[in-house]
């Protein structure tokens, strides 16, 4: 299959991409909270440039671990690109692979939310992925609503912390400020935050630091959980990836690796080799078969 017969798809929170050979094209349009993938798809489509695809392989975030209906997306894809051959991912393997092209270890992906995939010559775990609701630990809306919930706290007298209370005076504000405060504005105020608490933590805000070595502990379990449910041990040399937005922050990453560490001593932190889009793109070219839950293909 050659790289300009294959459309790769990227759907995320933020936006959405799509890779054709060397062309890339990014949407503003991603799947919005309470949506599932498959609508979602249908909307960034009617509203992005047209392609031409004969396999178009689909990495998409909403999914938990869990995809299905691969048919429907076939279909999908039939009527826009005109493809025969779809193959719809997990968001997370689609990083995993991407990652470290089909190595062994193990690749956490930090955005609003957290997924965490393990690979071990060919079987894979996922960890974690289970939305904001009651999951996605140390991702950035669990360290936004945390931190947004702890200065509203200390703001009315259950703690002591003001310097919490007047490093967030602009989310307390906007919290006050929201018409519905269990809305999607609330959900959009908490993830914003994510970047200001690890900012603050690095300040020496206290209750900012509890909050990121809590978040950095729930990571690193993530991690280690991915490994052994793929069949790794404690004492094996998995290769580490530790990427994404909240990632970006050193003091953050370096505190995940060292508490992964701590239960994989062995564990080597590596950089990333690619993104979903490259996962996407490299498993429609190398890895033409089903790898359920995370994977499954239609028109074969």
């Amino acid at each position: 299959m050659t790289a300009s017969n294959v459309l790769a798809v990227d759907l995320g929170q933020s936006g959405s991409r799509f890779k054709q050979g060397e062309l890339l094209i990014t949407s503003d349009r991603g799947k919005v909270a309470g949506e599932n993938p498959l609508p979602a798809l249908r909307a960034v489509f009617e509203s992005a440039q047209k392609f031409n695809a004969d396999v178009v392989a689909l990495s998409c975030t909403g999914f938990y671990g869990v995809v299905s209906e691969p048919e429907k997306y076939l279909q999908l894809c039939k009527d826009f690109f005109g493809a025969s051959e779809v193959a719809v991912i997990d968001d997370g393997l689609a990083g995993f692979i991407g990652a470290l092209n089909g190595r062994n270890g193990v690749v956490l992906s930090v955005g609003g939310g957290v997924v965490s995939i393990g690979g071990m010559d060919g079987n894979y775990a996922h960890r974690d992925g289970l939305g904001n609701t009651f999951g996605d630990e140390g991702g950035g809306f669990w360290l936004g609503k945390l931190a947004i919930t702890k200065a509203l706290a200390l703001r009315q007298g259950r703690g002591d912390d003001p310097e919490m209370v007047d490093y967030f005076a602009d989310e307390i504000a906007q919290y006050f400020a929201l018409e519905i405060r269990n809305s999607v504005d609330a959900v959009n105020l908490a993830t914003r935050t994510a970047k200001k608490v690890l900012d603050a933590a690095d300040a020496g805000v206290s209750t900012a630091t509890a909050i990121v070595d809590e978040g950095a502990f729930l990571l690193a379990q993530s991690v280690v959980a991915a490994w052994y449910g793929c069949g790794g041990a404690k004492n094996d040399s998995p290769e580490i990836v530790i990427q994404g937005g909240p990632a970006r922050n050193s003091t953050y990453a370096t505190k995940i690796a060292l508490e992964v560490n701590a239960k994989l001593p062995n564990a080597v932190v590596v950089q990333s080799s690619g993104d979903n889009l490259d996962g996407a793109t490299w498993i429609a070219n190398n890895m033409r078969q089903d790898a359920p839950p995370l994977l499954l293909w239609a028109g074969l």
